[in-house]
């Protein structure tokens, strides 16, 4: 009875037995963070999650054959790239895409994989009520773009931003930022009638156009707030949504959501999704630099 249960448990196969082609299989069809969780699970765990196989998978399919920048990491390792270095890398700095000079940029959430773009200030509509004038064209040693808009003296300012809805990750949900600074000297930047908006092809993600505009401000001022409302009045619905100061130097603030369609559901051709800000005032607007609007996947 003994010599039959020591032979049953001899046969027994556990998961790290199988071969590492059927492990890699398993794991590419989870996600990066999974992916280097199973890598500490044990030594065969390790080789099918760092395989190409697995990696190969998590880098989008236009940009699988798209050569990469060695991380620096690999290059003083001598060694060769590898899929999941070709991954990294596009974590990390991204890549021009659209063949418009730079203008948009693609980068991967280094956990989930969904895409990442920043459009620069070149890529956006930018009001031009006073020809040339109302904006000039800078560089910035902050930004990742050759140059940037600075806003010189506006009266009405609305700003648009749009991308392909197929260009976004299959049921991901995302979220829309103004990237921006200010210059010394800005001016009516901080009264609190300001909106933005996320749409898709015109209409609404949520459930009507009022439900995903947004209140926010660039520079709060609770000064200028006050002088705008006027004395002991407080805003409309508790006040508008305020920046973050970014990590790269640059301050933004959140435009509106969006969920992105399921796989395999048709996107009809030419659908956009159209990311908006406006100053609702007609008064004198300046000091505004504009970096562009990115699109990222909620955390």
């Amino acid at each position: 009875m003994a010599e039959e249960e020591g032979s049953r448990h001899r046969r027994e196969t556990r998961v790290g037995d199988l071969p590492e082609a059927c492990l890699a299989h398993a794991i590419a069809l989870t996600s990066p963070r999974d992916a280097c969780r199973c890598a500490a699970v044990s030594p065969a765990f390790r080789a099918a999650a760092d395989s190409d196989h697995v990696w190969g998978r998590f880098i989008p399919e236009d940009h699988r054959r798209a050569p990469v920048a060695l991380r620096p990491a690999a290059a003083a390792a001598g060694r060769a790239d590898t899929k999941k270095d070709a991954y990294l890398g596009l974590c990390d700095g991204g890549v021009p895409v659209g063949g418009d000079g730079g203008g948009c940029r693609l980068w991967l959430d280094r956990a989930s994989g969904a895409k990442c773009y920043a459009l620069s200030a070149r890529r956006l509509s930018l009001p031009w009520e006073d020809g040339e004038f109302s904006w000039r064209w800078v560089p910035h040693p902050l930004s990742r773009f050759g140059e940037v808009a600075e806003l010189m003296d506006c009266t009405f300012l609305d700003i648009y931003g749009r991308l392909p809805a197929a260009a976004f990750t299959p049921a991901t949900s995302y979220a829309a930022y103004l990237v921006y600074g200010t210059a010394q000297g800005h001016r009516g930047l901080s009264f609190p009638d300001q909106e933005t908006a996320v749409r898709l092809g015109g209409r609404a993600p949520s459930s009507g156009a009022l439900a995903c505009r947004r209140a926010v401000c660039l520079r709060p001022d609770e000064a200028e707030a006050r002088k705008f409302w006027g004395a002991g009045v407080v805003a409309p619905d508790g006040g508008a949504e305020e920046p973050r100061l970014r990590g790269d130097g640059w301050w933004e603030v959140e435009m509106g959501r969006l969920r992105a369609g399921e796989a395999g559901e048709r996107v009809a051709p030419g659908e956009e999704v159209v990311a908006s800000f406006e100053v609702l005032g007609s008064y004198p607007k300046r000091g505004l630099i504009v970096e562009g609007i990115e699109f990222r996947p909620l955390q």
